[in-house]
């Protein structure tokens, strides 16, 4: 298993996985569905090195990608230095593979690398198995919020309130 950039020519197998967790997402009741994102935003993200993947056997395993300012999300909160994990996406071939687990080690390793304080992510309304499930890997739930300014978020932003999720980083 290695963890490493995304490069241009993962764009098509990016979306392709994109794809097939909004398939997914919609089989399942009261979730909010992925939309189909922004090439440009995909393309941004590769070129400034915030998108990520994970190589198993020379295939993508999992992809996400990462910022490090997300105040439309964050609001108040954005002023900690952190990194934020976005759009978790993962090859059916690999599932049952933990990389939500394998992702927070990574971040969690980079972020003291970084001297930042927190590795945060959020997911769009209630979904109580995932909920479960990044606290299970060591995420603390915050809750459950209404966010202020949407606008030129991807549109599932629209559907419902943001669940926030952060693991506070051992500086010392």
């Amino acid at each position: 298993m290695e963890i490493k950039n995304s490069t241009l020519a993962d764009l098509d197998e990016i979306f392709r996985l994109y794809e097939l967790a909004t398939e997914l997402q919609s089989t399942k009741q009261d979730v909010v569905v992925w939309p189909r994102f922004d090439r440009n935003m995909v393309l941004s993200e590769i070129e400034e090195d915030n998108q990520w993947k994970i190589i198993i056997d020379g295939k993508i395993a999992c992809i996400w990608a990462t910022a490090f300012e997300d105040e439309q999300i964050w609001e108040e909160r954005n002023i900690d230095p952190s990194i934020y994990l976005h759009r978790i996406a993962t090859n059916p071939e690999f599932r049952g593979h933990k990389f939500v687990e394998v992702i927070s080690n990574w971040a969690q390793a980079y972020a003291l690398e970084q001297g930042l304080k927190y590795v945060r992510l959020d997911t769009v309304g209630p979904n109580p198995a995932l909920v479960k499930y990044y606290k299970m890997v060591g995420f603390d739930y915050l809750g459950e919020f209404n966010l202020k300014n949407i606008l030129g978020l991807p549109a599932h932003y629209f559907s419902g309130k943001a669940c926030l999720f952060q693991i506070k980083v051992d500086l010392d």
